[in-house]
């Protein structure tokens, strides 16, 4: 059994390792063709708003493309570049404008990874007669020795994880998918890119989305929606009228700072947090830290791992602790979680993922959340 799970010489087993420029795909795709393995790099050319935005056409991630392509040439494997442009935009860039037209809080990285990565490319991978699809997101997936499937585990570098992004990945997918950088820390990775004298060593991590010039998603937005832009009213939870605002595309839930309306509105001044964006309306709710409280989120399009488990640990922000929930699916395809804790600033068209230990079991998108305490007390 060779390291990827295959009863065959390295020589024998076909990659397909999507490549994004990065210094963790240059490292996965390197490492395994100095393993021995038929490494084949792909790289998607996506859609690059900030040069549409600039009249300077669509050529996502030029530099990005340029770097996976001199990693291949050096190390001696071929290289395909796929024009996904069109997929893109329709899948994850369109779906990221809608989403803020409807008050949500969208995350274009767990599309991608959902739609154009793991749907898309993956099939590409299938008909190059590839054995399995590897990437460089940090998390593990092992083998489960009593039932023989493969299963998704945090990643050891809790600081790296990326399972939250992943939650989407099905069973099918996961059978074909392999994550070799799941067991390291980054600081590893790097040093196998310096040993093997990658022109991506020392590329720094990309911290905005893809296709936001800058982290300006509103100027994306305005773009392709221009009624994004429409004014309404800022409004207290009581029903007072605070002020205006300039489209609601400029709020989200939990928001304090720049809300537009001043100080002087509450008792010793007190901070107000965005706590509904009304989309219908036109209207961005406000009131105390308080209201923000939700012990109960409802989730819309799941995808579970796991058919048995009721209470799990829970993320409704990447980079959060988990905390314990109780899990309850439905007949329809969606769920609901009812927190141990009343949690804040929960928003929909976030995800919510759903752990068992270190094992992620699933989970969907936010689509409602209340607070269920509250409402038995009024």
């Amino acid at each position: 059994m060779n390291s990827l799970g295959f009863d065959k010489e390295p020589q024998k087993t076909r990659v397909v390792v999507a490549m994004s420029g990065g210094v963790d795909s240059s490292v996965v795709a390197s490492l395994l063709h100095e393993q021995g393995y038929e490494v084949i790099g792909v790289t998607l050319q996506l859609y690059d708003f900030g040069a549409a935005l600039q009249k300077k056409g669509a050529c996502c991630a030029g530099q990005d493309i340029y770097d996976a392509r001199r990693v291949a040439e050096a190390r001696g494997f071929p290289h395909y570049v796929l024009n996904y442009e069109n997929n893109f935009k329709d899948s994850v860039i369109e779906d990221f404008a809608d989403s803020y037209l409807r008050g949500e809080t969208p995350i274009p990285c767990v599309r991608c990874n959902q739609t154009v990565k793991f749907r898309d490319l993956l099939a590409v991978a299938k008909d190059l007669g590839a054995d399995c699809m590897a990437t460089g997101h940090y998390i593990q997936r092992a083998i489960n020795q009593d039932t023989g499937r493969a299963e998704l585990l945090r990643a050891v570098d809790p600081g790296k994880d990326q399972s939250y992004f992943l939650f989407a990945t099905t069973q099918e997918q996961l059978d074909f998918l392999r994550f070799p950088l799941g067991g390291w820390t980054k600081d590893i990775t790097r040093q196998h890119a310096q040993r093997l004298g990658l022109i991506t060593a020392d590329k720094p991590d990309s911290q905005d989305i893809c296709f936001v010039p800058g982290g300006d998603y509103t100027k994306v937005v305005k773009r392709l929606r221009p009624e994004a832009q429409k004014p309404g009213e800022i409004i207290h939870i009581d029903g007072r009228v605070l002020g205006t605002h300039e489209g609601i595309i400029h709020y989200t839930i939990g928001q304090r700072k720049g809300l537009g309306i001043g100080g002087g509105h509450s008792d010793n001044n007190d901070p107000f947090y965005v706590v509904k964006v009304d989309a219908a309306n036109a209207r961005v709710v406000v009131g105390p830290k308080e209201a923000l409280a939700r012990d109960v989120v409802h989730l819309k399009e799941c995808n579970w791992l796991d058919d048995d488990h009721k209470d799990v640990l829970l993320k409704f922000r990447s980079m959060m602790q988990p905390i314990a929930a109780t899990l309850t699916r439905h007949e329809d395809g969606s769920a609901s979680l009812r927190l141990k804790d009343p949690q804040y600033g929960i928003s929909p068209g976030q995800a919510a993922v759903c752990y068992d230990g270190e094992r992620l079991i699933g989970g969907g998108w936010i689509a409602s959340t209340e607070n269920a305490t509250l409402s038995k007390a009024a």
